[in-house]
């Protein structure tokens, strides 16, 4: 069974799920295509980097999701799930969360330039789960409906929204785990 990325649900609201998600490694590759290509694009540089092709020709083991956002200047958390953002010039940030064991410091250190390692640090975001195909459409039905919960919740968005896949594509499209995460400002407890 493949890994999970870990997360603790601190709150839950009538559309989506407050989650907190500890500190976690990614292997990121940036990508520029539509928003249905970017990860077809992205997974072959990030499988290879699993499966060996790094400095220590150590395997990695596949974890979920795989996810999809925009590139940032900004330091942005990214989840695992496979999470797939836009940014207004087509440019994708496609990531593989690394299994908990690692962290980017002790990761294999990747031989492909296009892959990165980055270290995420801990955040709370907002969760919405559904099924489907991995379409840009139903994405942004879904975080249309996110962004109007978040809203309602009084909660403050950071940063850019997060697609997340969790499936492989053999999967059928109606079995598929999808999640868009929006990263939210959330008190921090003494």
């Amino acid at each position: 069974m493949t890994e999970q990325q870990p997360y603790e649900v601190v709150q839950r609201y009538p559309e989506f799920e407050l989650r907190r998600y500890p500190s976690h490694a990614v292997a990121e590759v940036s990508v520029r295509g539509s928003f249905g290509n970017a990860g077809n694009q992205a997974f072959r540089s990030l499988f290879r980097y699993i499966t060996g092709h790094n400095e220590s020709a150590g395997s990695v083991a596949m974890t979920a999701p795989v996810v999809q956002e925009p590139p940032s200047s900004e330091k942005v958390a990214m989840t695992a799930p496979v999470v797939q953002t836009q940014a207004d010039d087509g440019a994708h940030v496609v990531a593989f969360v690394l299994p908990a064991s690692l962290t980017a410091a002790t990761a294999p250190v990747p031989t492909d330039p296009q892959v990165r390692l980055r270290q995420v640090p801990d955040r709370v975001a907002a969760a919405v789960r559904y099924s489907g195909l991995w379409s840009e459409s139903s994405y942004r039905r879904h975080l249309a409906e996110l962004e109007a919960g978040i809203a309602r919740a009084g909660l403050i968005a950071t940063g850019p929204p997060r697609f997340a896949r969790f499936d492989p594509p053999f999967r059928p499209w109606f079995l598929r785990r999808n999640e868009v995460l929006q990263d939210v400002e959330w008190p921090v407890s003494d």
